[in-house]
């Protein structure tokens, strides 16, 4: 088999890729791992800049995301019982969406037949070959017969755990990490949100984010040591601890319900700087992580996407180069940025085990001088709502 654009991975940055490539007529195929099903069970972050729902309205696949997702002008940071309102609204003139990254995947998804944009699911085995070469090639498994897919380029959109990152030679690795001593327990309920803005909370018992993605489905999040286990958590005790947490600073108090979904997510900012090897070019989780305190994963895998689109369209429509050399540098100058606010977020709201009571009058101290800048708030608001591409 033969296509331009070979896309490992059917998360949202695959499918936004694969989406805009075919509008600008290149033939490219999806090869994904797992089933769709699979795929749709994933619970992730719902917080979109501007960035992500314009490529969505770009794209003509924005019907329910206008209809059910949540404009948001604002959002707050606790520090006990002291709420800090970022009215990003009046600081910027934008605003984020809160809209499940499980429902944007859906409608790319959902929208995929129509646009021509063949996905493969169930290709197990996936392995690059020939990367430095003018004709790299993929290969996989399905329904036990081996298959090759033949492609001009490959892009690798297959996540942290992927293949595609592997494949680059140790020699050519330029990589950045910091595993953070704690992760979110987080829990997914069918009930109202406890305030109609995002929280996130530090307060004398630790970080806590209390957000939603509906009027009628809240997500929940609290830190806990690396070393917890779920099982330690049976759902009534960690309603208490949201209880006693967000009720003397919410509207509405927490409305407690059965969990459809409870989980340890482990934290971690981590840089893949090597973002382009040969034929291979790397977006989204593939090449960076960021703690979710900042809302930038499915944001920053967007923008990712949108250079990489800008260059591969450039040089099939005229085979112009300077764009696919540019890439790698034009990415990382938007993940930095992005990780460094993320980074500062997680470690103003966050109790970090080395940390004592000086760390910890510095965190107040912040956040009391944040309460009364306009310059800080304005900082913040900018980077909260994306950064210019």
């Amino acid at each position: 088999m033969k296509t331009q654009v070979a896309i490992i991975g059917s998360g949202p940055s695959g499918l936004l890729l694969g989406h805009l490539l075919r509008a600008a007529g290149i033939e490219c195929v999806v090869i994904e791992r797992q089933s769709p099903d699979y795929v749709l069970g994933r619970i992730r972050a719902g917080v979109l800049e501007t960035t992500t729902t314009d490529l969505m309205h770009r794209l003509g696949v924005d019907a329910r995301m206008n209809a059910e997702g949540l404009v948001e002008e604002g959002f707050n940071l606790a520090d006990g019982e002291h709420l800090i309102r970022i009215d990003i609204r009046r600081l910027t003139g934008k605003h984020v969406t809160v809209y499940g990254q499980t429902e944007v995947t859906r409608d790319l998804m959902a929208a995929a037949p129509e646009r021509g944009l063949e996905i493969v699911y169930e290709a197990k085995d996936v392995a690059l070959h020939d990367l430095e070469s003018e004709s790299p090639s993929v290969t996989y498994t399905k329904n036990g017969v081996e298959h090759r897919l033949h492609a001009d380029f490959i892009a690798g959109c297959d996540g942290f755990h992927g293949p595609s990152r592997k494949a680059i030679p140790t020699a050519k690795v330029r990589e950045f990490e910091r595993v953070y001593p704690f992760g979110w327990l987080g829990i997914l309920a069918d009930v109202p949100p406890c305030h109609g803005e995002l929280i996130y909370s530090n307060s004398d018992r630790g970080f806590a984010l209390a957000s939603m993605r509906s009027n009628t489905r809240s997500r929940y999040y609290i830190q806990v040591p690396l070393t917890e286990q779920i099982e330690n958590w049976p759902e009534e005790r960690l309603w208490d601890e949201l209880a006693e947490r967000f009720d003397p600073i919410s509207q509405h108090k927490v409305t407690r319900g059965p969990a459809l979904e409870m989980s340890i997510a482990p934290l971690r900012s981590y840089v893949f700087e090597t973002m382009r090897h040969g034929r291979l070019f790397l977006a989204g989780d593939a090449a960076h992580i960021v703690p979710p305190t900042g809302a930038k994963g499915l944001n920053l895998a967007a923008s990712d996407v949108l250079y990489l689109s800008e260059a591969l369209i450039a040089h099939f429509a005229s085979g112009e180069e300077q764009a696919l050399l540019d890439y790698e540098a034009r990415a990382l100058a938007r993940i930095w940025k992005a990780e460094r606010f993320s980074w500062s977020l997680t470690k103003l709201m966050h109790r970090f085990p080395e940390d004592g009571p000086f760390e910890r009058r510095m965190q107040i101290a912040e956040l009391d001088y944040l309460a009364g800048s306009t310059a800080m708030q304005t900082a913040i608001a900018e980077n909260y709502v994306g950064l210019p591409l």
